[in-house]
């Protein structure tokens, strides 16, 4: 699997650990590159993994979400094509269906909907 280029910037936000994170920047400056690399580090970190259910992703438009979405399941793949053994990975792309991968307004509501009593 290639490599994505990163700025220095980029590389330190995709390697942050234990920290929320708000991206903000121009369209095209590679905002979802950088968080689909960043939340496949952590998936593929191999002192602490973490499931990629695990994240809140949150968008402002749903084509925005369904991208991203797309491209955290294109990489796992492409991962799982290197390491089609590898029971973590398998996971992952199971999970993905259930991911917290979304605009602001349907996670709204669906905070909403579980809590609403």
């Amino acid at each position: 699997m290639a490599e994505l280029k990163l700025t220095a910037e980029q590389k330190r936000i995709r390697d942050l650990r234990n920290s929320n994170i708000l991206v903000s920047a121009a369209a095209g400056s590679g905002k979802t590159a950088v968080l689909v690399e960043r939340i496949i580090s952590q998936i593929m970190d191999k002192d602490n993994p973490k499931d990629v259910d695990r994240f809140l992703v949150v968008t402002f438009t749903k084509a925005a979400a369904a991208q991203m979405r797309e491209k955290i399941s294109n990489k796992i793949s492409a991962l799982l094509e290197e390491k089609p053994d590898d029971q973590h990975l398998i996971k992952q792309i199971t999970l993905l269906n259930r991911a917290d991968i979304t605009t602001i307004d349907s996670f709204c509501l669906k905070i909403v909907k579980e809590n609403f009593s």
